[in-house]
């Protein structure tokens, strides 16, 4: 059964490549209007947001909102509403790394990994459900990560705010039982994105090792599968999520890692 967003709109933040792309593109393509948000070169911001307009025959706005700023986020939501006259749909998708011992973490790196990656959600969540509760029907998909159920070293920022948006998850969607929204919360293991191909050559200097080295004992080794996830793998799963056969999964903390947290 295919879901149809005809008629509605999804803000889709980090959605000017990777992960949250594919969402706005798979949502485009069950007919919603899109608004989209990311940092990049605008031409081809622009090339995106046309792309999806002319592909799926909706409409798609940019939004450039900071995700680090609680009244852009706000604002972000306003466009949404004031373009299209509603947002039904939300994914909180932005979000960013940074590696290091504890004791060395950069302060001002934990800070930014807590903004953009858990209180962005909050600020976003908190514009949009007004207008879901008015309208009696809502979807929020939060993307957490592998590591909003398990830890790697190294990560400590980026664990506590994908174990913090699990958290959030969970009490969102208590609140908004009985209205007809859900609010759940996908976690992708290694996602085959742009941003990890670039990664490869760094990690294979880094390391001696091959290309293929790096990505069977580096970065799958934690997917018994050996495989990563695609993009499009995580888009259908939000699909689904927003259509009718879902309105009873709410609150929940839904893996798709090659089996990383079966261990």
């Amino acid at each position: 059964m295919t879901t149809n967003l005809a008629g509605k709109t999804a803000v889709v933040t980090g959605s000017t490549s990777g992960i949250g792309l594919a969402i706005a593109r798979g949502f485009a393509g069950a007919g919603a209007n899109i608004v989209i948000n990311g940092f990049g070169n605008a031409a081809d911001i622009e090339k995106e947001r046309t792309a999806i307009e002319s592909d799926f025959k909706v409409k798609a706005v940019y939004s450039p909102a900071d995700m680090s700023k609680g009244a852009e986020i706000a604002e972000m939501i306003a466009l949404g509403e004031k373009s299209f006259g509603s947002v039904d749909v939300l994914v909180n998708n932005a979000g960013i790394q940074f590696v290091s011992p504890i004791e060395e973490f950069p302060i001002e790196k934990w800070e930014a990994i807590i903004a953009i990656n858990l209180s962005s959600a909050f600020y976003a969540i908190r514009a949009a459900v007004p207008g879901m509760k008015k309208r009696g029907w809502g979807r929020i998909i939060n993307t957490a990560s592998a590591h909003s159920l398990v830890a790697s070293p190294f990560k400590s920022a980026y664990v506590s705010a994908k174990h913090g948006i699990a958290g959030l998850t969970k009490t969102v969607a208590l609140e908004l039982a009985t209205h007809k929204i859900t609010c759940n919360c996908i976690s992708p293991g290694y996602v085959w994105t742009p941003l990890v191909e670039k990664q490869i050559p760094d990690t294979m200097k880094a390391r001696n090792l091959t290309r293929e080295q790096v990505i069977n004992d580096v970065l799958l080794d934690a997917q018994p599968t050996k495989e990563f996830v695609t993009v499009d793998q995580v888009a259908a799963l939000a699909l689904f999520l927003c259509s009718d056969n879902a309105a009873q999964i709410t609150g929940s903390n839904i893996s798709i890692d090659g089996g990383w947290t079966a261990e």
